[in-house]
């Protein structure tokens, strides 16, 4: 079971036709997560010694060793498949989980830090870097990458402390994560393409997307694609968001010395190095959207998915998809699933993410519709909080209300967590081991 609090969520719906609809809402995103296990994505590709993508065949068995590198929520899953696939002479995987473990032991699993990276983070890119460079012609790295790795894989230019709250700032400004990415990367001596360039061996990257479009050279900050952002893009984006007053001088100096040349840029796409990278993606949001609309219409929905490529402020999302969905023209028993990745800027302390943000805009708007929504992260931690997002139906606000909770003044103060909790509407999973961002549902 998914949901660890199953049961209260489908009892919260009332009445038996919002408890079925309840019950389906959650059957899809079930669905959705394991259409992109890790270890699934991963197993699927290899066939013996080949790894087979598309229409691109490697042949493993013509290298001297194999070697395995990963970084990202969902490095535990990939590399467990590739251990099980092929054999693996060493490797260094980090992870988020504490309780995670690899049953081959020439694997090294590490602990870092997530959202803001820690020092097990950068001992981590250590150990990884010495793996890599150590490496020759003849030998293959598999790199698995996966949402969450720009903070559990890291080797910064400036103190940690720095990037730490420097990290945090752009988490909470309302920046996209293409752009938070982009500062990052100028921040690295790992990401934007740097951990290839530190290896004579051939790198196949595997990759499990978390951003909006699938950009290589963004997720987990591209540490092994071509780079096309600049230092002069990076600091756009902090003067872009009123950062830069606020950034401690140690980056100032770098983004300075690097938009001036006296520190090399990231690596751009005509680097020879890249005549050696294989870069792949092997799931995303699209195929997590595809399982949960397949779902919908085995549970006699009309499944329809508006789009995986969903942005901007969760708080205006929220009302304008309700409103999208009521206007539709569609059958009765219709499902609209979206995707993507919607931002919060914070103001406050709360606890809470873009999700239950997004869920809690919408209670007015729910109010005397026959609508269910949910809006969940497939990772299963939304923003700061234990919840994975929230499930809200036409008794929400009124449930609410009887428990004394103002809608308006949670959404104000971004504690949207600590108001899905109060109504026990939260979606609670727990780490899911997989990320490829957000998901919505819309039962009509």
């Amino acid at each position: 079971m998914l949901f660890k609090n199953y049961d209260q969520l489908i009892m919260n719906g009332q009445t038996p036709q919002f408890e079925q609809k309840r019950k389906d809402a959650l059957e899809m995103l079930t669905s959705a997560v394991e259409a992109v296990d890790p270890y699934l994505v991963i197993e699927r590709v290899f066939h013996g010694k080949q790894l087979t993508i598309k229409s691109v065949t490697i042949d493993l068995s013509t290298f001297d060793h194999l070697y395995v590198v990963g970084f990202g929520k969902a490095s535990i899953g990939m590399a467990q498949a590739v251990c099980d696939a092929v054999p693996v002479t060493k490797g260094v995987v980090v992870t988020n989980d504490a309780k995670a473990t690899l049953t081959n032991r020439s694997v090294e699993v590490v602990v870092g830090g997530h959202p803001l990276p820690t020092e097990e983070s950068v001992r981590a890119a250590e150990k990884i870097l010495q793996l890599v460079q150590d490496c020759k012609e003849h030998d293959c790295v598999i790199v698995l990458i996966s949402g969450g790795g720009s903070a559990l894989f890291e080797k910064p230019r400036v103190p940690l402390k720095d990037l730490q709250f420097m990290t945090d700032l752009l988490l909470r400004s309302g920046a996209e994560i293409n752009e938070i990415n982009t500062i990052r990367k100028h921040l690295s001596e790992v990401k934007g393409g740097q951990l290839a360039r530190s290896t004579n061996a051939k790198v196949i990257s595997l990759v499990i997307s978390d951003i909006v479009n699938d950009p290589i050279s963004s997720i987990a900050s591209g540490p092994t694609s071509p780079d096309p952002t600049t230092f002069r893009d990076a600091k756009g984006i902090l003067t872009k968001y009123e950062l830069w007053e606020k950034t401690p001088e140690t980056i100032l100096c770098v983004i300075d010395d690097g938009t001036h040349g006296r520190i090399p840029e990231t690596l751009k796409g005509n680097n020879p190095v890249f005549k050696r990278v294989a870069n792949f993606i092997v799931a995303n949001n699209q195929l997590a959207c595809d399982a949960a609309v397949k779902k919908a219409e085995e549970l006699g929905y009309t499944g329809i998915l508006l789009t995986t490529s969903m942005l901007g402020e969760a708080k205006e999302i929220g009302p304008y998809l309700i409103k999208k969905a009521m206007q539709s023209l569609s059958p009765e028993k219709t499902v609209f699933i979206t995707g993507g990745e919607t931002t919060v800027t914070v103001q406050g302390n709360g606890k809470g993410g873009r999700n239950q943000q997004l869920v809690l805009s919408c209670l007015e708007e729910l109010a005397g519709t026959e609508m269910v929504i949910a809006s969940f992260a497939t990772d299963g931690f939304d923003g700061n909080s234990p919840s994975a997002g929230a499930i809200a139906d036409r008794f929400s606000s009124a449930r609410a209300k009887k428990q004394k909770l103002n809608p308006v003044v949670f959404l104000r103060e971004h504690n949207s967590s600590e108001f899905f909790t109060q109504l026990e509407d939260h979606l609670l999973t727990g780490p899911t081991g997989t990320n490829v961002m957000d998901i919505q549902i819309f039962i009509k």
